[in-house]
């Protein structure tokens, strides 16, 4: 006979509530970029399909704003929460590129939170802005 075992939901909330203070950032991926969250833990782990610095994306310097931590006790998960953000395109085109990561800065290793991938590519046009999609990112340990 196995044996099953769960986490609680406010235990979730405590592990991403620990990075309290952290500093998140986001980087858009190219379009041949295919998230895999066995070998993708580290920025160094997903550098290579990061979009070039050029036209108004500059690699590694979008920083998170009001980051927040609840916990859903509907879902039996955590959130990670965070305000959208926002790249415009200035001298030519930002992209094509399909999936932005998350991770942590303030990690010895960059550690990365999370993938999200937007399901279709995106080019921001000169002279025009982008705003990612929300950025939840679940944490369901045991669920």
């Amino acid at each position: 006979m196995a044996a099953t075992a769960d986490t609680s939901n406010h235990y979730k909330y405590v592990l991403l509530n620990a990075v309290s203070g952290h500093t998140f950032k986001a980087i858009l991926m190219d379009t041949t970029f295919s998230f895999d969250r066995d070998t993708h833990a580290t920025l160094s782990d997903v550098t290579s399909d990061q979009l070039a610095t050029n036209y108004g994306y500059t690699q590694d310097d979008k920083t998170l704003t009001s980051v927040a931590v609840t916990e859903d006790d509907t879902d039996d998960q955590a959130q990670f929460t965070c305000d959208d953000v926002t790249w415009t395109a200035s001298g030519g085109d930002i992209g094509p590129f399909g999936a932005m990561i998350i991770y942590d800065e303030t990690d010895t290793n960059d550690a990365v939170v999370g993938c999200i991938d937007f399901g279709t590519d995106y080019t921001i046009v000169d002279g025009s802005s982008w705003t990612g999609q929300d950025i939840v990112i679940n944490l369901g340990i045991g669920s």
